[in-house]
């Protein structure tokens, strides 16, 4: 049963359950509907008792029906609300942990509430694009007054029941329970002594006024405009809070439906949702069950002291996992605990990071220049240079001294998992982790599963990777895994544009205004230019028939390696990070276009953008038909959370899908009758001919 109906003395007792967080789905709607019939119908019952089992009150819309006819199936969630304002029977909602969206939507149709301290108080329907949608910009202004109500509405962020309770004049708690363990036996005490009482009280009969209304609310149309310029949800939850000050309450409820539903075809709240449920199937792997045992983690090694080694050091430190980082000099490892300290200290200066956390946290890291010292940790993990040779070395040591059982795992960007492993005589203990720089801040970590990674090693580090506040994204053994074999096809284009006649700036500026955090070359002047250099010159013995533009080489020739070096692509001042457009740069782009014969041309904003974006979801569709990712919504995962991806656009995979395949089939055709540009490389890969074939999309 998704809510279960009992009788206590005189007060039913209607309790959802819907487990993890019960999510009011259709079930859930018509048993609550049901109870409240069976309550009203007996004699003997006097007062009705609503809340949640385990470890919710109710988190909201059951994700699980998103999209399906259940979602809208009578009776809707504004149906039940009705049905509780109409019961003849006083209704009390006992809120504790989590009242969320929905949740507290339903608990605010309820006559009268009680929360347990700690409960998690929310309307988060602005992280998906959307405004609440039963009566949550109407109920809340009328019960916590507009400003609090319109600051959780526009933030969606949870606020502590304690904290509403403090509020003036409140009227969301007619009482805080004692302890969340007497809030059941408190809330059926409240409805015995609201029984009698008449007329009931419904929020729909409060006021709902500001003193300034008229400049608090252009005020606030001002902050939320500066705060997400690309996003339309909060600046309608705005209009909707207003409305709730000028509109009668039926009127209101019919302006806030229509705004939510406007917001439902938004490709902005499309992308949200698609990214809500892209992150949480990323951590399924499809033949590794949720119930595969996993292998205890309590200590970590970490091999070199670098900024890759300091940055993943800091993921564990932070979570309260011990760490040992091992170098072969001393000076190395001094160098890389003054970085790690700095960070720290930055964040304690910032205000973000307590002292006494800093304290803990350094107190976790050991350091030692003998891989003998490290052989009882659960888990290695390789951060050393980006060249096979030194890591055969590391791993053939790791493999002599590690316990039975640890696990060992490369940070490798772009060399062969497999090959690793081999260098093991444990190849099912091996693993990619590959980390995206700084690591101990971008959110992304590509796992990558070698042929013979065991189920428990991916099992017990993805596990891992939620408890270092990770994405994580599995990829398959690939040349640069998912998300630099893309983006070597993206700056391939980059590289090309320039060919034909456009300038750095002017490739950067258009996919920025799309809405990247960065283009192409201000990117590789912050990552290194070398680091491309020596890929290609990699790919020149591996796959001499790909074609680059020269560009890119003949500015590393002259040592433009970017920020590093004070200049790249862009020219930079000491200390400051602006990129300054370079008169050398240009003349050295003209001079190549000049030996190769081409007469430039004038490029539209928009071509530059269909090429790089594009060439990511042609690249993609590859990726997923080989098998390297499991489905197309992780690759929009490693792009948003790694690679700057807008992601108001979803991903790259979702934006193609909101252009429409065949429409992106089309531009890959026209790309590939371009004489400067790899015409092979645009054939629309198979996946993407199938399903334009089949009217079907990636998502």
């Amino acid at each position: 049963m998704t809510a279960e109906y009992k009788v206590n003395g005189d007060v039913a007792v209607i309790t959802l359950n819907n487990p993890p967080v019960n999510g009011l789905g259709y079930a859930t709607r018509t048993a609550i509907a049901q109870g409240l019939d069976k309550a009203n119908a007996d004699p003997a019952v006097k007062a009705i008792v609503l809340t949640g089992a385990g470890k919710a009150f109710s988190g909201g819309a059951d994700i699980k029906e998103f999209g399906t006819a259940k979602a809208t199936a009578e009776p809707n969630l504004l149906s039940v609300i009705l049905a509780l304002e109409n019961s003849s029977k006083p209704v009390v909602a006992a809120l504790h942990t989590v009242a969320m969206g929905g949740g507290l939507e339903l608990s605010l149709g309820c006559h009268y509430r009680i929360a347990a301290p700690g409960t998690n108080v929310a309307l988060p329907e602005v992280k998906l694009g959307l405004i609440p949608g039963a009566g949550g910009t109407m109920r809340l202004p009328r019960v916590l007054g507009v400003e609090a109500a319109l600051n959780m509405i526009v933030s969606g962020e949870p606020v502590k029941s304690e904290m509403l309770a403090q509020l003036p004049g409140q009227k969301l708690f007619d009482k805080m329970a004692a302890s969340p363990e007497s809030l059941l036996e408190e809330a059926i005490a409240l409805a015995r002594s609201v029984a009698d009482k008449r007329p009931l009280p419904l929020v729909r009969n409060l006021p709902s006024k500001h003193p300034m209304g008229d400049a608090y609310f252009q005020f606030a149309r001002n902050m939320v405009k500066g705060m997400a310029k690309n996003f339309p949800a909060p600046a309608k939850c705005v209009d909707a809070v207003e409305a709730s000050t000028r509109k009668k309450f039926d009127e209101g409820m019919a302006y806030e439906r229509e705004i939510f539903t406007a917001l439902m075809f938004t490709p902005e709240s499309r992308a949200l949702r698609h990214l809500f449920v892209a992150e949480r199937a990323a951590s399924k792997i499809p033949d590794v069950p949720e119930d595969t045992p996993k292998r205890e983690i309590q200590k970590v090694a970490v091999i070199g002291a670098g900024t890759m080694g300091g940055g993943i050091s800091m993921n564990f430190l932070n979570a309260g996992i011990p760490v040992t980082i091992l170098e072969m000099k001393q000076e190395a490892l001094d160098r890389g605990i003054a970085t790690i300290r700095k960070n720290y200290e930055s964040q304690v200066k910032r205000g973000k990071l307590k002292q006494d956390k800093y304290e803990q946290r350094m107190a976790l890291l050991k350091t030692t220049l003998s891989y003998e010292e490290i052989g009882d940790a659960d888990l290695a993990i390789e951060a050393v240079f980006e060249e096979m040779g030194v890591k055969q070395k590391v791993f053939e040591k790791l493999d002599e001294v590690m316990k039975k059982g640890a696990i060992l795992a490369s940070n490798t960007s772009t060399l062969d998992v497999d090959k690793i492993a081999a260098f093991t005589k444990r190849p099912a203990d091996v693993v990619g982790l590959h980390f995206f720089s700084p690591a101990n801040v971008m959110r992304l970590l590509e796992v990558v599963r070698g042929a013979k990674t065991g189920k428990d090693v991916l099992a017990t580090v993805m596990a891992l990777a939620k408890k270092i506040k990770k994405t994580a994204v599995v990829s398959g053994v690939t040349d640069g895994f998912i998300g630099n074999r893309m983006i070597e096809q993206y700056s391939r284009q980059a590289g090309f544009l320039l060919d034909e006649g456009a300038t750095p700036q002017q490739v950067d500026r258009a996919i920025e205004k799309f809405g990247f955090a960065m283009g192409p070359f201000r990117m590789g002047d912050l990552a290194g230019n070398d680091i491309g250099w020596a890929i290609r010159k990699r790919r020149a013995q591996e796959r001499p028939n790909m074609l680059y533009s020269r560009t890119a080489d003949k500015l590393c020739e002259l040592g433009r390696f970017g920020q590093k070096t004070g200049a790249g692509w862009y020219d930079y001042q000491e200390g400051k990070r602006d990129a300054i457009p370079s008169k050398l740069v240009e003349d050295l782009i003209v001079e190549h276009r000049k030996s190769l014969g081409i007469t430039p041309r004038k490029i539209a904003d928009d071509e530059i953008v269909q090429r790089l974006v594009y060439a990511l979801v042609n690249e993609g569709a590859h990726i997923v038909e080989e098998g390297i990712a499991s489905r197309a919504s992780d690759i929009d995962m490693v792009y948003l959370t790694g690679y700057g991806f807008p992601i108001h656009r979803g991903g790259p995979m979702l934006y193609a899908d909101q252009v429409g395949l065949f429409n992106v089939m089309q531009a890959m055709k026209r790309f590939a009758k371009n004489p400067h540009d790899d015409g092979k490389f645009w054939e629309p890969a198979p996946l993407i001919q199938k399903l334009v074939a089949e009217g079907k999309q990636f998502s």
